[in-house]
C-alpha cells in the first residue's frame, strides 16, 4: 500500500511540474532562471521523446498534454492495480 501511494504522490508532482513548464513556456521564460532550468531538466526527458514521435500542430506542442494523459493512465491503473493487490494480501 505504501508503494502504490509514494507512486500516485510521485505522478502527481511529475504532472505538476509538467503543468508548471506549460504555462511557463506561454511567457517566453528567462532561460537562465534556476527554476526554469530545474523545470526542463526534470521534465526534458519525458517531453522529448514525445515531442519527436508527435509533429507540430499549427506551432503547438501537445507533448505536455500527452505525458500528463500517460501519468494519469498510470495513476488510474498502476497505481489502483497495486491498491487491490494490497488490499488482498491482508
Amino acid at each position: 500500500m505504501a508503494i502504490a501511494k509514494v507512486l500516485d504522490t510521485a505522478l502527481s508532482i511529475y504532472m505538476w511540474l509538467i503543468i508548471i513548464r506549460a504555462l511557463i513556456s506561454w511567457v517566453n521564460p528567462d532561460p537562465y532562471n534556476p527554476i526554469v532550468r530545474f523545470l526542463v531538466s526534470v521534465t526534458e526527458p519525458v517531453l522529448y521523446p514525445i515531442r519527436k514521435r508527435i509533429p507540430l500542430f499549427g506551432g503547438i506542442d501537445f507533448s505536455p498534454l500527452i505525458a500528463i494523459f500517460a501519468i494519469v493512465f498510470l495513476q488510474t491503473f498502476l497505481v489502483q492495480s497495486l491498491i487491490q493487490i494490497a488490499l488482498r494480501l491482508r
